[in-house]
């Protein structure tokens, strides 16, 4: 009889052990990601930001882009919000699809998405960049859809707020003439 117990209760608390690994990978999921996309969120962002940014104050190289989708508002005044979030949606998996695993890609808001490219130059950051821009170009060339993005790279004594504001205002120069890289 002691020994059909002691099964039972290594069962149940096996079973419990799972339960609360699935509660705990459906809590990372919901504090880590974008719930539209499934991207990394921003705060996420931020955080490995952070800990990427002191590598790179110690040598390491680091690159950041930011993204945007060209001319969303009219995507969404010509085919509605819901076909809009599904393009958000494929945007999101193409750029994933571009970088290494390595790489952090988020939903920085909107229709703008943030890569954090770890030890990597701004030279091999834009082959990657133009690697994206392509691939959105391509294979969403029907609904005439393409993203623009301002790329950069660490500098001694950037701060994080200048980093982030370099690629800012790169970005902002190439959505001047849409569908280009501009690295500052």
């Amino acid at each position: 009889m002691e020994v059909k117990n002691l099964k039972h209760l290594r069962e149940n608390l096996k079973s419990l052990i799972e339960n609360i690994d699935k509660n705990i990978n459906a809590l990372y999921e919901i504090a880590t990601k974008d719930e539209k996309t499934g991207l990394y969120n921003y705060k996420f962002f931020q955080e490995i930001l952070n800990i990427e940014f002191e590598k790179a104050k110690r040598g390491e190289n680091l690159s950041l882009a930011i993204f945007d989708v060209d001319n969303f508002k009219q995507i969404n005044t010509k085919f509605g919000h819901i076909k809009a979030d599904k393009f958000l949606i494929k945007i999101a998996k193409i750029i994933e699809s571009c970088v290494r695993k390595s790489d952090i890609v988020a939903r920085f808001g909107g229709e703008e998405f943030i890569v954090l490219l770890p030890n990597t130059t701004s030279i091999k950051a834009k082959k990657v960049a133009e690697r994206i821009r392509k691939s959105v170009e391509e294979k969403l060339k029907s609904f005439h859809i393409t993203i623009s993005a301002g790329l950069t790279e660490y500098k001694k004594r950037d701060s994080e707020t200048s980093f982030k504001k370099r690629a800012d205002k790169a970005l902002y120069k190439a959505k001047e003439t849409k569908n280009k890289i501009i690295v500052l």
